[in-house]
C-alpha cells in the first residue's frame, strides 16, 4: 500500500512538472511572436523613415538639378544675348610678349631702390593679387586722390596717362587702375605726398627724363628706346598685344596662334587700316621696331590718344582693326558691347 501510494505521488507531480513547461514553453512562444511582432514594426517603421528619407534626398536633388539646369540655361541666355548685342570682339590671340615695369628718373638711384623694394614686397604679401582682384575680379576699385604739386612739400610726382584701363583712367576727379593704386601705396610706403600728372602716353617718360616729374606709372612697356629717357623698374606685369575686330568680321576665325594672325595680315596692303594708341608697342607692331624687333606690316598705322577713341572709329567704320594691350581690349570691348 505504501509502495502504491508513493507511485501515485510521483505520477501527480510529473503531470505537474510536464503541464509546468508546457505552459513556459506557450509563454515563451507567446514572447517570442510578441518580440517578433515588435521587432517587425520597429523594422517596418525604420523602412519607412529610410524610404522617406531617401524619397526626401532623391527631391532636394532633383530640386537642386532643376534649379542648376535653370540657372546654367539662364546664364547660356544672358550670354547668347550678350553675343547677339555685341558690336566688337577681341581676337583671342596673343601678338607679342611684354612686361611693364615703372620708369625712374635717372637722377634719383635711391628711389628705384625703394620703388623695387616696394615692388617686391606687395608681390610677395599678395597685396599686387588683391589690386588686381579690383579689375579682374570680383573686387572693386580703388579712388585714388592727387594732391596739388608744391614744390615746397615732400610729393612722389608721378607721370600717367590716365586712358588705359584698367590701369590708370578716371572715374570724376579720382583716378582708378592698377598702377594708381600702386602709385597711392609706393606714396604711402616712401613717406611722401601724392601727386598724379596725367598727359599723352608719348610724354609721360619725356617728363621724368626732363626731371618734371618722378617716375613713370603708365603701363609701360620696357624697351631700350625709353631707356635712353629712364630707368625701368622690376617688372610687375606680363602683358600682350590682341586685335579688335567688328563683331561681325570673321577673318580670323580659324586662326590658332600668333602666326596663323599675322599670314593674314600679309596679306595686306596700305588700305587696310589699323588703329592704336599712340606710342604703344601696337603701333611698333604695325610699323616695325628694330628696337622690339618687329618687322612691320604694309597695313596703316593710324593714331589715338587712347584706343577707346580708334575702336569708336571702328565702328564709325573709319578702321578696319584696333591694336592695344589685352587687358584694355577686354575692358573697351565690354563697355562698348554693354551700351
Amino acid at each position: 500500500m505504501l509502495a502504491g501510494c508513493g507511485s501515485n505521488s510521483s505520477d501527480k507531480k510529473t503531470t505537474t512538472a510536464a503541464s509546468t513547461k508546457a505552459t513556459e514553453a506557450a509563454t515563451e512562444k507567446k514572447t517570442e511572436a510578441a518580440t517578433e511582432k515588435k521587432t517587425e514594426a520597429v523594422t517596418e517603421k525604420e523602412t519607412e523613415k529610410v524610404s522617406s528619407k531617401e524619397a526626401s534626398s532623391e527631391e532636394v536633388s532633383s530640386e537642386k538639378a532643376s534649379e542648376e539646369a535653370s540657372s546654367e540655361a539662364a546664364s547660356k541666355e544672358t550670354e547668347a544675348k550678350a553675343d547677339e548685342n555685341a558690336k566688337v570682339r577681341v581676337i583671342d590671340i596673343d601678338l607679342t610678349s611684354e612686361q611693364y615695369a615703372f620708369g625712374v628718373d635717372k637722377e634719383q638711384p635711391e628711389l628705384l631702390e625703394k620703388t623695387n623694394e616696394f615692388i617686391a614686397k606687395i608681390m610677395e604679401d599678395g597685396t599686387f593679387d588683391e589690386i588686381c582682384n579690383h579689375y579682374f575680379g570680383d573686387g572693386e576699385p580703388v579712388m585714388v586722390k592727387s594732391a596739388e604739386y608744391d614744390e615746397s612739400k615732400d610729393q612722389l610726382v608721378v607721370a600717367t596717362n590716365a586712358g588705359f584701363e584698367p590701369f590708370e583712367y578716371m572715374k570724376g576727379e579720382d583716378y582708378c587702375g592698377i598702377d594708381m593704386e600702386m602709385a597711392a601705396l609706393l606714396a604711402d610706403y616712401l613717406g611722401k605726398e601724392l601727386v598724379i600728372q596725367n598727359m599723352d602716353f608719348d610724354a609721360v617718360c619725356l617728363a621724368v627724363g626732363q626731371q618734371k616729374c618722378d617716375i613713370a606709372m603708365a603701363g609701360l612697356t620696357i624697351t631700350d628706346s625709353r631707356k635712353d629717357q629712364v630707368t625701368f623698374t622690376d617688372s610687375y606685369y606680363n602683358a600682350s598685344q590682341k586685335l579688335i575686330v567688328a563683331a561681325d568680321d570673321t577673318t580670323f576665325d580659324a586662326c590658332k596662334t600668333k602666326e596663323d594672325v599675322e599670314a593674314i595680315f600679309k596679306t595686306f596692303d596700305s588700305k587696310t587700316k589699323v588703329g592704336a594708341q599712340n606710342g604703344t608697342t601696337a603701333q611698333f607692331y604695325v610699323e616695325g621696331s628694330a628696337d622690339l624687333d618687329f618687322a612691320g606690316f604694309d597695313m596703316t598705322l593710324v593714331g589715338y590718344k587712347n584706343a577707346s577713341l580708334a575702336v569708336q572709329d571702328l565702328l564709325n567704320g573709319n578702321l578696319d582693326y584696333v591694336m592695344v594691350d589685352a587687358a584694355p581690349a577686354a575692358s573697351i570691348t565690354a563697355a562698348i558691347n554693354s551700351l
